[in-house]
């Protein structure tokens, strides 16, 4: 595969044995010489001024910024669900934080899909932690290794900034766009949120359980079981009210639940 590159002025080509999303990042920040690291997804399509505008929001709010990400908009592979809502459109990693370049609020967050660092604070914030992230084989759905990291260097002092113009599309394959495959990524992130942070969700367990009995109660009686959490929804609302009780369900039980008769 490298020689059909061979010919491309300014790229190089590694062969990296250790799978995984994660390390593939640090080996491409450790080889870089350049102080700034752009990452996109491999079924990621740059806009022509993609990396223009990256580094233009890095200059415009100096070196506090240490990590700049970019609008990323949906690249359908097949039509939109109508029970998909917009809320859930992060599921399958779209961010559209608005018009300006500006940098981020509380509780705002880019996406790895279009995401750029300084390298000394990769360096100083530990690198991509390994034991999250994809790995390929599309058995696991585990993310947040990009939210994990840029919350270090948060921790750190960095600052995080956000320019619409550094957009790309992203592809959306047909194989997404099924509840089924919501639910699997509603449960995979409560999995990713739990080993990002243990101690908050261990301290959330008992609101989580109650969220999804409260999605369950609402169901048929036949229905307020697992199976309440895998039957199709028809409205948007609806399903998103089963994703989250899916997540909430596999973080309540992570985080060690307790259940009683009622008496």
């Amino acid at each position: 595969e490298a020689s059909a590159f061979a010919g491309q002025p300014n790229l190089i080509w590694r062969h990296e044995p250790r799978p995984g999303l994660s390390n593939a990042r640090n080996v491409a920040a450790r080889h870089a010489n350049s102080p700034i690291i752009a990452y996109l997804d491999d079924d990621a399509r740059a806009d022509p001024v993609w990396l223009e505008n990256i580094a233009g929001c890095f200059d415009q709010f100096g070196d506090s910024v240490k990590v700049v990400g970019g609008r990323i908009r949906p690249w359908w592979g097949a039509p939109r669900p109508t029970w998909l809502p917009d809320e859930m459109l992060g599921g399958i990693t779209v961010v559209d934080l608005g018009p300006q370049r500006r940098l981020l609020g509380k509780g705002e967050w880019v996406a790895g899909a279009n995401i750029a660092f300084r390298i000394d604070a990769l360096r100083e914030a530990g690198w991509f932690d390994t034991s999250l992230g994809r790995t390929g084989s599309g058995a696991s759905l585990l993310s947040a290794e990009e939210t994990a990291l840029t919350d270090r260097i948060k921790a750190l002092g960095g600052l995080v900034a956000y320019d619409p113009l550094g957009a790309v599309d992203h592809w959306v394959d047909p194989e997404r766009l099924t509840q089924r495959w919501f639910r699997r990524r509603a449960a995979w992130q409560a999995v990713s949120d739990y080993m990002r942070d243990p101690k908050g969700k261990m301290e959330q367990r008992e609101q989580a359980w109650a969220a999804t009995k409260s999605f369950l109660l609402t169901r048929n009686p036949a229905d307020r079981t697992l199976r309440g959490l895998a039957l199709p929804q028809e409205t948007p609302g609806d399903f998103r009210w089963q994703s989250s009780a899916v997540y909430n369900a596999v973080t309540a039980l992570l985080a060690g639940l307790d259940e009683q008769d009622d008496v």
